[in-house]
């Protein structure tokens, strides 16, 4: 997460620049993208048949040849600006305009680490698939690869790999189990029908993912070892950050609820439980359920909220003092933001994840609104509306909102007192 304390937290607006000149000088200019701090715009522009760079407040980086292709383009939590470009038919990183030396047939998922200083994607190379982080490769690659993850402290990496080769054909030898978890480019040293979405623990030393054990069976398996207990399907584990222990969603019985290392630790069952959530004090624990058909909501410690949404719950979100939770719902056409149970006055044509002051008492989104782009604030909508607009972010006091928007083709940085805002 970006460190905001040292961003300019003086209330007034600022042109970052005026995005349609640019179109004077490029063929196209693509989605503009605008850093954390507000401070720069940037998006990718095509310069001639077949090549492209990155502009970035008006300005293309200084590279010696144009890239043949770019995409990808984001800002890290630490503000350098990075994109996934093709140079003389290789593909690599670049950062800051800077070309990692590692080039790959193709790269992907690109990821973060939560300070930003760590970045990590996924690369085939040579008909071999593994991960790259800071343009240092695994040592070994494999066949094939997906769940792609990184630690938060950006040291370590893991992809569910196919270990085993086998044909379209090949049904009993799939069955035998072919594909295991690759921690750092080092392979469990056990083989499962399918492995999935993973976590790695707090100090790295763990990994758990999930694992399908037969054409039945699943459960959690942590550096290669499977919970004792089998359920009839999971999803992705987490780990709690200050007891070590593992929390992943299960079914059993014909229902879902919540295991922490193996043993059921709600009493709730329901009809859906994913996208669990442990609370900043990690006294708590959220998740997203469902209670019936088309009933999504969200439940704390396995006690659901009354309000309920027809068609998805997503963005589920804690506030740092632990005591709030947060969430969007779509209900038919129309996108809301619930908070501790209640739904805003205001509904939207699209809604972007709750967003937290530090002291827990204001909560501000984005939202888009008849086709422009605002922020709202405790349901109030800012009265700017905007061809574009970022997600929100709190001074560190909480007391003002940095607003990152494009009005009429020119970025701007705006810093509003919350007082004004709602």
């Amino acid at each position: 997460m970006a460190d905001s304390a040292n961003w300019d937290w003086e209330i007034g607006d600022k042109l970052v620049s005026d995005i349609k000149e640019w179109k004077a000088s490029y063929n196209w200019v693509e989605e503009p993208y605008v850093s954390p701090d507000g401070e720069k715009v940037a998006a990718i522009v095509n310069t001639d048949e077949a090549e492209f760079n990155v502009c970035v407040n008006g300005k293309a980086w200084e590279i010696e040849e144009p890239f043949e292709k770019a995409w990808s383009l984001k800002f890290s939590p630490d503000g350098r600006l990075t994109a996934l470009v093709s140079a003389d038919m290789a593909w690599t990183v670049a950062v800051d305009g800077e070309l990692w030396e590692e080039a790959s047939d193709y790269v992907w998922d690109k990821q973060f680490s939560e300070d930003g200083k760590t970045i990590a994607v996924a690369a085939q190379q040579e008909g071999s698939y593994l991960m790259i982080k800071d343009d240092t490769p695994w040592e070994s690659g494999f066949s094939f690869i997906t769940c792609m993850t990184m630690s938060p402290d950006g040291k370590n990496t893991a992809a569910s790999a196919q270990a085993v080769a086998f044909g379209q054909a090949e049904v009993f030898k799939f069955q035998e189990g072919c594909f295991t978890a690759a921690a750092n480019g080092n392979a469990w040293g056990r083989n499962f029908v399918n492995v999935w979405n993973m976590a790695f623990s707090p100090d790295g030393t763990k990994l758990a993912a999930e694992v399908r054990l037969n054409l039945y069976d699943y459960t959690i398996a942590v550096n290669g070892k499977p919970w004792e207990q089998i359920f009839g399907c999971v999803w992705a584990p987490i780990f709690h950050s200050d007891k070590g222990t593992v929390i992943a969603p299960v079914r059993t019985a014909g229902a879902w609820t919540m295991a922490e290392d193996g043993n059921i630790i709600w009493d709730s069952k329901f009809a859906q439980v994913w996208h669990q959530k442990i609370s900043p004090d990690g006294k708590k624990l959220a998740a997203i359920v469902a209670k019936g058909f088309g009933s999504w909501t969200v439940a704390v410690d396995g006690k659901a909220w009354d309000i309920t949404f027809c068609d998805m719950v997503t963005d589920l979100t804690f506030s740092p003092d632990s005591s709030r939770v947060g969430c969007v719902g779509k209900e038919g056409d129309k996108y809301a933001i619930a908070i501790d149970g209640s739904e805003w006055d205001n509904s939207f044509d699209m809604a972007w994840g709750p967003v937290f002051s530090p002291d827990s008492k204001n909560v501000a989104a984005k939202v888009e609104k008849d086709g422009k782009y605002t922020i709202a604030v405790n349901g109030k909508l800012w009265q700017r509306m905007c061809e574009q607009a970022w997600e929100p972010v709190f001074s560190p006091d909480g007391s003002k909102i940095l607003c990152r928007t494009v009005e009429d083709g020119v970025c701007y940085r705006r810093v509003v007192s919350i007082n004004e805002m709602i």
